[in-house]
C-alpha cells in the first residue's frame, strides 16, 4: 500500500512538472511567433549601442508600492526600440537580464519595493539591468525612497459568498393524442391523455456571512529628522503593518469594516406543466411546478474597531489619518478611540 501510495505521489508530481513546462513552453512558443511576426521584438540580434531606463510614474518609489519599467535601447545606425507594456514598444522584457538590489522585478517589468519600510530606509535601491547578447550595454537606474504616498493598512472581513441558485424543475411531459377507431376513419377520436405535472424549482441556498472587522491598535509617533517623518504601526491580534510617512503629502488610511453577507441564490423556476393530448375530449394540461424560494442574504460582518495612541509630538498630524469601520451594510461602528500618550519609537 505505502509504495502504491508513493507511486501515485510520483505521477501526480511528475504530471504537475508537465504542466509547468507545457506551459513554459507555450509561452516561449507565442514570444517567439510574436517575433517571427513583427509584432515584438528581442535585442540580441541588434547593434545594440546604447541603453536607458525610468519608471512610469517615476521616479522615485514608495514601500510597498510599485511601477513599470521602461528600457529605451538605441542601435548603431540611431534606431530606437522601446519596451512592450508602459512604454507602448516592441520589445521583449527577455532582452534583458536584472540585477535589482532592495527592489524587485517580475517578468512583465513591474518593479516594486518592499512594503516594510525598515528594509530601504537609509538604503539606495537600484536596478542594474544588460541588454543579453550585448555583456557591454548596461545601465543602472537609481530609485529614490519617496514617503509622500497614500499608504494603506486594510484589516476589513471579506464578504460572504453568495449562495448557488436553485436548479429549475424539469418541465412535464406532453399528453397522448385520442386514437380514431380503427376502420372508422370519420369516427371520433379517444380522449386525449393528460400533460404531466412540472418539477418544482429548488430553493436557492442562504449567502454565507460577511467576515467582521478586525479589532486594530494603531500607533503614531513622530521621527526626528529633516524632513521629521512619521512612523506608525498598525496591528490587530493576527498580523502587523509598519509605515514610515512624511507629513508633506503623505496619508495613511486604516479600515476596519466587516464584510457584505453573501447574496442569497435565487429560486430555480417551476417546471411547465406539459401539454394536454388531442382527443375528444382534450386531454387536460399538466400544472406548473412551483418555483423555489430565494436564499436568504448572509448576514452583515460587524464593525472593527480602532483605537489610536499618538504620541504628543505628533498630535499635530492626526489629520493624516482616515479612519474607517462600518458593519457590512455600512452602518458606522463605534467611533475610534484616539489617545494621547507617549509613544517610543516603533523601530
Amino acid at each position: 500500500m505505502r509504495r502504491e501510495t508513493l507511486d501515485r505521489g510520483r505521477i501526480g508530481a511528475t504530471a504537475v512538472a508537465a504542466v509547468i513546462v507545457a506551459t513554459v513552453s507555450s509561452l516561449t512558443a507565442c514570444s517567439s511567433i510574436e517575433v517571427a511576426l513583427g509584432l515584438r521584438t528581442r535585442l540580441d540580434k541588434l547593434p545594440v549601442t546604447d541603453v536607458t531606463a525610468n519608471l512610469v510614474p517615476g521616479p522615485g518609489l514608495s514601500p510597498g508600492k510599485h511601477a513599470a519599467l521602461v528600457v529605451t535601447a538605441t542601435t548603431a545606425d540611431g534606431k530606437r526600440y522601446v519596451t512592450e507594456g508602459a512604454g507602448h514598444g516592441r520589445v521583449l522584457y527577455d532582452s534583458f537580464t536584472f540585477d535589482p538590489s532592495i527592489v524587485t522585478i517580475d517578468k512583465k517589468g513591474i518593479v516594486a519595493l518592499p512594503a516594510d519600510p525598515r528594509l530601504s530606509e537609509n538604503q539606495a535601491p537600484q536596478l542594474a539591468l544588460t541588454v543579453v547578447g550585448h555583456p557591454e550595454v548596461k545601465t543602472n537606474l537609481d530609485i529614490p525612497v519617496r514617503y509622500d504616498a497614500a499608504f494603506h493598512a486594510h484589516f476589513s472581513g471579506k464578504a460572504g459568498s453568495n449562495g448557488f441558485d436553485g436548479m429549475a424543475g424539469s418541465d412535464g411531459s406532453a399528453g397522448s393524442d385520442g386514437v380514431v377507431p380503427i376502420g372508422d376513419p370519420t369516427g371520433q377520436p379517444s380522449a386525449g391523455g393528460s400533460g404531466g405535472n412540472g418539477g418544482d424549482g429548488r430553493d436557492g441556498d442562504d449567502g454565507g456571512p460577511g467576515q467582521p472587522g478586525e479589532n486594530v491598535h494603531v500607533w503614531l509617533t513622530l521621527q526626528a529628522g529633516d524632513p521629521p517623518l512619521l512612523q506608525a504601526r498598525v496591528a490587530s491580534a493576527s498580523r502587523e503593518r509598519l509605515f514610515l510617512i512624511d507629513p508633506n503629502g503623505g496619508t495613511l488610511s486604516v479600515d476596519a469594516n466587516g464584510g457584505a453577507g453573501g447574496r442569497g441564490g435565487s429560486g430555480g423556476r417551476g417546471g411547465r406543466g406539459g401539454a394536454g393530448g388531442s382527443g375528444s375530449p382534450p386531454g387536460m394540461p399538466g400544472l406548473d411546478g412551483r418555483n423555489g424560494m430565494d436564499g436568504r442574504n448572509g448576514q452583515d460582518g460587524a464593525a472593527g474597531t480602532i483605537v489610536v495612541s499618538v504620541d504628543p509630538q505628533a498630535e499635530a498630524y492626526l489629520g493624516l489619518l482616515q479612519l474607517t469601520n462600518k458593519n457590512g451594510g455600512g452602518t458606522p461602528g463605534r467611533p475610534p478611540e484616539i489617545r494621547v500618550e507617549p509613544v517610543p519609537p516603533i523601530w
